[in-house]
């Protein structure tokens, strides 16, 4: 049976948003991804892709804060598939998270985009043609390199619960409700603990 879905939270009631990328080639290995062909069919040549925008609390988060989510036009769906590829992950994004933002659809989409453009993936992470291995720690390092105003306590890396190899899940980035990098609240405060982590390739 599917989880029961919880309710909870006021329409533009947080304290700061996460913006959350997630490693596509490792999201294509598992059951999700090969039954996703939107996002890990042969011409998807994807790398880090957003997963969503997060309101959070300083400890906790609000969730599916409208009873019905209002509509997504497909031509709104559609124009934001180039950096959010599926359908079903915009939909739930917006029910879960989206409505829980304040904002319009439009609106929330657009800031979506406006953070992630804020955001310079390091040259390594764009379309590695072969398996990076390397670790929690040098992945930030190299982040804080290319973006001169992220800082330490803005970002996390999640990568599951294995402390010896692990592949990348996701990479999380903290922002203010003005759209300027924030310090995490604690529901970043939990983070990778492999020693080394895998990036598969983009195919």
């Amino acid at each position: 049976m599917p989880a029961k879905v919880i309710a909870q939270g006021t329409p533009g009631n947080f304290d700061y948003y996460t913006l959350t990328l997630s490693w596509s080639p490792s999201f294509c290995t598992t059951p999700a991804g090969r039954n996703s062909p939107q996002q890990c069919g042969k011409q998807r040549r994807y790398a880090f892709v957003v997963h969503g925008l997060w309101p959070q609390y300083n400890r906790g988060w609000p969730q599916f804060c409208a009873q019905r989510a209002p509509y997504l036009a497909n031509s709104l769906i559609r124009s934001y598939y180039d950096i959010i590829p599926s359908k079903r992950l915009i939909i739930h994004q917006w029910k879960k998270h989206g409505t829980c933002s304040g904002l319009r659809a439009e609106n929330y989409f657009s800031l979506t985009r406006t953070l992630f453009d804020k955001i310079k993936i390091p040259a390594r992470y764009l379309k590695p043609s072969k398996t990076i291995l390397t670790t929690p720690a040098q992945v930030i390092e190299d982040f804080l390199k290319t973006n001169r105003n992220l800082q330490r306590n803005m970002i996390s890396i999640q990568c599951g619960n294995n402390t010896r190899r692990a592949r990348l899940s996701e990479l999380r980035i903290c922002f203010g409700r003005d759209g300027k990098l924030t310090r995490c609240g604690k529901n970043e405060n939990r983070q990778c603990r492999a020693r080394q982590l895998v990036l598969p390739p983009v195919r």
